[in-house]
């Protein structure tokens, strides 16, 4: 038998801080193309989304790595790369994910702006 708690409401967990969220990033990734578009191993489906490169660096216990650590990928390679991981995904693309960010961050046009405000 369930007992009462497993019926209770989900506690909501804390919100990200701000010196790890950009939404405007996120929104500006979102606008570009899967980042493995071009490559002759892959058909991109469904809507690109900003996928979180885990190893980036700053993630903790319950909480995803900074925006900042993120690239464009279709749904398909996103789901593909939660599927065997990023090291397998990495090797089998040929391209180092990590790096990927830092050019997309540093090509962000709002990224001095977000910055300077943090």
């Amino acid at each position: 038998m369930l007992s009462r708690s497993a019926f209770a409401p989900r506690r909501k967990n804390a919100g990200r801080p701000d010196h790890k969220s950009a939404p405007g990033f996120l929104q500006w990734l979102r606008g570009r193309p899967c980042s493995l578009e071009r490559h002759p191993n892959h058909v991109c489906e469904g809507p690109v989304v900003a996928a979180h490169v885990d190893h980036g660096g700053d993630k903790g216990m319950g909480t995803k790595v900074s925006d900042k650590f993120c690239i464009p990928m279709c749904d398909a390679a996103h789901r593909l790369q939660h599927t065997v991981g990023w090291r397998t995904f990495e090797t089998r693309f040929g391209f180092s994910a990590l790096e990927y960010a830092r050019q997309y961050w540093t090509r962000w046009p709002g990224r001095s702006k977000w910055e300077d405000g943090q």
